[in-house]
């Protein structure tokens, strides 16, 4: 397959987590799809480790290219764009570093575009994360790096450590896409879209330089221009847990609500400033109780 007909384009942000990105790409070299369907897009936000060398050990098993930008603070949002901008891929594919791609995982991403009949934002099923980290040892010691499809498949058997969005899930089911507010689910540790869509909306915001709501702004965006926001269980993946802390974690996804808000002067956008009593198991039932709308408010300008 020629480059310019690539399957898929995975999009790889990374900071100083060289170990964790090694588990992304050893799960990525260990994929069902052919190796000249898809290419890997490592962009390093200036880290200072041997996130270079790590990347460079995997290009004998790999179509793998690195991009590097100065450390000038948090930056995901932009080095994204920097992946998309080169991608020659049909769909990009959103992955964090230390997230485990199950093997048929990008043949379930691209599988799900290719049979839909519009649009598509695909929300891929991820186990083992959460916004703390009181269970990290113990999910550590149920994941085997080796083996993602392994570790996946006695997690679905036994039920454990499921994909924090679960709940929703079960609240909603899995056909959400007409819910006001489906583009809550929409989380780049693993989800995908088609290359042309995600730039004719512009992208990341690359103004946005915190953790915790890039990804929502984009997911925002499809949904407006159209994407049907979906879950792929198929398309899962295994998030490696890390030191994290909830409370910070809290406070910077109350401050990305604020700076939702004040991008999008949409009242459905605007819920999210009732966070944490409104959210994202409460929102949609809100704007219905409400009778917000979900696709026909005016969209603002961005905040300056």
């Amino acid at each position: 397959m020629s480059t310019a007909t690539l399957s898929c384009s995975v999009v790889i942000p990374t900071y100083n987590r060289a170990e964790l990105l090694s588990h992304t790409l050893a799960s990525l070299a260990g994929q069902d799809m052919p190796q000249d369907h898809f290419e890997v897009l490592v962009v390093d936000d200036g880290s200072s480790d041997h996130t270079r060398s790590t990347v460079e050990g995997f290009r004998d098993r790999l179509p793998v290219r690195y991009f590097f930008k100065p450390d000038e603070g948090y930056r995901a949002a932009e080095a994204r764009n920097v992946g998309i901008s080169a991608a020659r891929g049909e769909i990009c594919v959103f992955v964090d570093s230390g997230v485990m791609l199950h093997p048929g995982c990008l043949s379930a991403h691209v599988a799900a575009h290719r049979v839909a009949t519009a649009p598509l934002a695909v929300c891929g099923y991820v186990y083992c994360f959460e916004f703390g980290d009181a269970n990290a040892a113990s999910m550590r010691a149920d994941i085997d790096v080796r083996d993602p499809g392994g570790t996946i498949a006695r997690l679905a058997a036994t039920r454990r450590w499921l994909d924090v969005r679960e709940a929703f899930y079960a609240k909603y089911t899995d056909d959400f896409a007409d819910l006001p507010a489906p583009w809550l689910m929409f989380w780049t540790a693993d989800a995908s879209a088609r290359t042309d869509l995600v730039r004719s909306v512009g992208m990341f915001d690359a103004g946005i330089r915190q953790w915790g709501c890039d990804d929502l702004d984009l997911g925002y965006r499809l949904h407006r221009a159209g994407a049907r926001v979906v879950l792929e269980r198929r398309a899962s993946a295994i998030h490696y847990p890390h030191e994290k802390d909830s409370h910070a974690s809290m406070a910077l996804a109350a401050a990305g609500h604020q700076y939702l808000a004040r991008k999008y002067d949409a009242p459905i956008v605007q819920l999210l400033l009732e966070f944490p009593e409104v959210n994202m198991l409460t929102m949609n039932d809100v704007a219905r109780e409400r009778g917000i709308p979900g696709t026909t408010e005016p969209v603002g300008p961005p905040a300056r």
